[in-house]
């Protein structure tokens, strides 16, 4: 199984390739040899990942609302992809309490819209479609959800995503399930993802480093919450790794893949925070009381990974310590000495790719 082999001239579609993880994705195939076409509108933050990067270089840019129906269509069909990654997505719980209805239409009319331009490809193609954690009805308690648990969501932006889940599975059911089918379609459940290049609004990592910055002390919402934290390059391989393993196992089509760390990697908002500012000078943060948060927001929410360790041999590799680390640096460069940006995204790509291979998973032993 060789990735360059697998990827070097395919035509690729991205959507939402001018977010935090579409913009990681995308570099990623871009190193892979990939002819890549990303879907997506303008970056949803200045600074971006994307821009920062420089990752329009070498693809076509395309920007288009995924709500778009008949243009999404046109340009899938016109490009004829080999594999589709799907992740342009409206992804902030609080935003979707302010807009629930631009929520929806984004994460599950667009997600139809993509499915629609599925069944009107003639080429054969292999299609992961990136839903979230909070897919599940989270009960809060201490125990791994996994793929066949009850989805649901208490809040506008998880419901969504849950009902994203149930719109695949009924497409996959009606229009692509026979063998002769050249479709190919997964679902990809992925915790929270910290990574240098991300700047939204409500996220720890962006609020600190933003404050941060500029000698500012940062505001904890929520500091005991408990979420499955891992790198952005963690999730996108599994992604990576879900393609490969999808285009070469047509019984993987329509199985849903969780990709979080080991329950024992699992740390709270303030320990992230205490790790983060050992890699940063002059820090500082304060906790608000829960009459001032904006919105509902879970305590605990843990992923079971089992399958994906069993079935497609992927699973999380960083140590915590590594995490917090590659964050830190990435952003210490961008704010104290931001030459090079790109180099610095494709390196840590490289270094994440050598460290696949040295500790031992099987499916990037051939880099």
């Amino acid at each position: 199984m060789y990735l360059k082999k697998i990827f070097n001239n395919k035509k690729i579609v991205v959507t939402g390739h001018t977010g935090f993880k579409g913009s990681w994705l995308t570099a990623w195939l871009k190193m892979l040899g990939a002819n890549v076409m990303g879907i997506s509108l303008n970056p949803p933050t200045y600074p971006s990942h994307f821009l920062v990067s420089k990752i329009n270089i070498g693809i076509k840019d395309i920007r288009l609302d995924i709500r778009d129906r008949t243009k999404v269509e046109k340009k899938i069909i016109s490009f004829k992809p080999d594999f589709v990654f799907h992740l342009a997505a409206q992804s902030l719980v609080g935003l979707s309490y302010k807009d629930p209805t631009m929520t929806w239409q984004t994460n599950v009319l667009g997600t139809l819209n993509i499915l629609e331009s599925l069944r009107k490809l003639k080429n054969a193609c292999n299609v992961v479609i990136i839903t979230s954690d909070k897919c599940y009805f989270n009960k809060e308690i201490h125990y791994g959800y996994k793929e066949t648990d009850i989805l649901g969501g208490k809040d506008p932006y998880s419901s969504s995503k849950a009902s994203a889940e149930l719109l695949v599975k009924s497409f996959i059911n009606s229009f692509f399930l026979n063998n002769k089918s050249t479709i190919r379609i997964v679902t990809a459940r992925a915790g929270n993802v910290i990574g240098g290049g991300d700047w939204a609004k409500d996220r720890i990592i962006p609020d600190c480093v933003r404050y941060w910055s500029k000698g500012n002390k940062v505001q904890l919402r929520n500091p005991n919450a408990t979420r499955p934290w891992q790198h952005v390059l963690e999730a996108v391989g599994g992604y990576i790794c879900l393609a490969i393993n999808l285009k070469l196992n047509r019984k993987l089509h329509g199985e849903s893949f969780n990709f979080g760390p080991n329950l024992s990697k699992e740390y709270s908002v303030l320990e992230l925070i205490k790790k983060m500012s050992n890699h940063w000078n002059n820090v500082s943060w304060k906790v608000i009381s829960k009459s001032k948060r904006k919105f509902y927001e879970s305590e605990l929410l843990r992923l079971n990974c089992n399958k994906a360790k069993k079935i497609l041999k992927w699973e999380s590799i960083l140590k915590f310590d590594e995490t917090v680390e590659m964050v830190a640096n990435w952003y210490q460069n961008f704010y104290f000495d931001p030459k090079n940006m790109d180099y610095l995204t494709n390196e840590q790509i490289r270094e994440y790719q050598s460290l696949i291979v040295t500790r031992g998973l099987k499916w990037g032993k051939n880099f």
